[in-house]
């Protein structure tokens, strides 16, 4: 039998929408291959990160190491390198006048009103002092005397060959995996000579800054900020070890400075004490401009369970009748030749249905009920035990009266 339908929207329905469930088979086929629906997923990733900083530079006319110019020195995953720095030597507590243009007066009338307040650099004391030769300044008690940060400072330019060696340890606590970014193939031959690269060198574990800058599309003159290095671990433990390996990427963490004016770069300010032969103390202040880099580790890992395997297995042959159910749907309700697909699907058969009432031998009241459909050809079916049902309900209250 060729059946031929000329209405191009039942068409559609029956033909295209009756691919569905291989539509989905193939959807769980990717979910359940290419997204290792199989796995049980672990996330919960504990890392450790020891970082070293080498190089040399020149700033100020002094060779400045790894002690000057990397903080904190203790090599922990987010550190800072030192591009320049505006110092201020042989400062005490004392009283001194303020440093910065708004501070500017004439008599003590204009400092007055913010006395005892916070000034830029100290406590004002109200009083208007001499500054310089052209301008009076409002005066401040604190550590005098007080720091000019407007002068220009040359970068310290060497830092972009400088080098950053990372050392990262993971571990996985729902398969108790451990892993390091120390692949067997490095080794100490490997290691003295190497420097990362995306191509030739990808898990060299030592950093020349301007690499690191270059793949964030930062430049290096115009830098201070925060560099993201991130290391991802997405490991599939069904596996051989060797496989389970760390990647590198780069960005900067601090994009919305760069469209700031108001604060832009990074920078901070720290101080060395000392103390003279008369015990007073005294400092040197140092405002120090850097590149500040965060070292972030992120992944997971999967290794197969049967729990998840049986879950979508049992989803994937459930979802078989979707595609029929949802023609159905559609012919039913939504189109416009509705009735007449309903009057092909559903089709009415009339059942002659007879009842004779007869006595068996032990005198107990019988019913033979006799169902005997129009069609030879159709069966009364599913209705004609419905009607059974309810004409034996009505016979028990016959009988029952």
């Amino acid at each position: 039998i060729i059946i031929m339908i000329k209405n191009r929207s039942i068409r559609f329905v029956n033909f295209e929408l009756a691919k569905l469930p291989v539509v989905f088979l193939w959807s769980k086929k990717w979910v359940f291959l290419c997204e290792k629906a199989y796995q049980i997923i672990d996330t919960a990733i504990e890392s450790s990160v020891m970082t070293k900083v080498k190089g040399f530079g020149v700033h100020n006319g002094q060779v400045m190491d790894v002690a000057d110019y990397v903080t904190p020195t203790q090599g922990a995953s987010v550190f800072c390198i030192i591009t320049k720095t505006i110092t201020t030597e042989n400062q005490v507590q004392g009283l001194c006048p303020e440093s910065e243009k708004r501070w500017i007066c004439n008599n003590d009338s204009d400092c007055n009103p913010q006395r005892n307040k916070p000034g830029d650099y100290g406590i004002l004391t109200g009083r208007c002092v001499s500054f310089n030769n052209t301008n009076n300044t409002c005066e401040i008690k604190g550590w005098c005397p007080a720091e000019i940060d407007t002068v220009k400072i040359t970068p310290m330019m060497e830092v972009e060959n400088f080098t950053i060696f990372i050392k990262n340890s993971i571990r996985f606590p729902k398969f108790n995996y451990t892993k390091g970014n120390f692949l067997p193939s490095i080794n100490q031959t490997y290691i003295k000579k190497c420097n990362f690269d995306k191509v030739n060198n990808t898990y060299c574990p030592i950093f020349r800054v301007r690499d690191v800058v270059h793949y964030a599309n930062q430049d290096f003159r115009k830098l201070g900020g925060v560099i993201g290095i991130k290391i991802s671990w997405m490991c599939d433990l069904d596996k051989s070890d060797e496989h389970c390996k760390p990647s590198y990427s780069f960005n900067r963490l601090d994009t919305m400075s760069q469209k700031n004016e108001v604060s832009p770069g990074y920078n901070f300010r720290f101080a060395k004490y000392y103390k003279m032969e008369n015990g007073t103390d005294y400092r040197t202040l140092i405002k120090a401009y850097a590149i500040r880099f965060d070292v972030i580790v992120n992944g997971n890992a999967g290794k197969f369970n049967m729990i998840p395997t049986l879950i979508n297995m049992v989803a994937a042959f459930t979802s078989v009748g979707v595609g029929t159910v949802l023609c159905d749907i559609i012919l039913l309700n939504f189109l416009k030749g509705a009735e007449q697909y309903k009057a092909k699907k559903f089709e009415e058969v009339k059942c002659q249905v007879s009842i004779k009432q007869e006595k068996n031998q032990q005198s107990q009241q019988l019913f033979l009920i006799h169902i005997q459909p129009s069609n030879p050809l159709k069966l009364c079916g599913f209705v004609s035990v419905i009607t059974v049902f309810h004409l034996t309900n009505e016979m028990n209250q016959i009988h029952e009266e």
